[in-house]
């Protein structure tokens, strides 16, 4: 989805907000390590008048989302919890394992 679209979600969720802007499509953003310092982001941009307002005032931020998104999850007050070892509940149960068929389709 194009980022101005993902951006108009800051208005129909409440509480606090915090959008990230990746420079790079969602998948380079995920399996470039940050290690290799090749990508940015942007954050902190001004909320309330629209996308082009967010994105000039945003600060632009070398290097990789992945250690801000977890230094973020750091700052949380909620309790960590373990992963679980089995999906799906009573009344949502698991579909099939993972990673599932959509990630196996081929485009032909």
């Amino acid at each position: 989805m194009p980022w101005t679209t993902a951006f108009q979600t800051t208005t129909l969720v409440k509480g606090p907000t915090r959008f990230v802007l990746g420079a790079s499509g969602h998948v380079a953003g995920v399996v470039n390590p940050p290690k290799k310092k090749k990508r940015s982001f942007w954050v902190d941009g001004t909320y309330g008048k629209g996308t082009e307002s967010w994105f000039e005032s945003a600060t632009s931020v070398p290097g990789s989302w992945w250690r801000d998104w977890t230094d973020w999850l750091a700052s949380r007050p909620d309790k960590m919890v373990s992963a679980r070892t089995v999906l799906g509940t009573n009344r949502y149960q698991a579909i099939e394992p993972a990673p599932g068929r959509l990630c196996l389709e081929k485009a032909e």
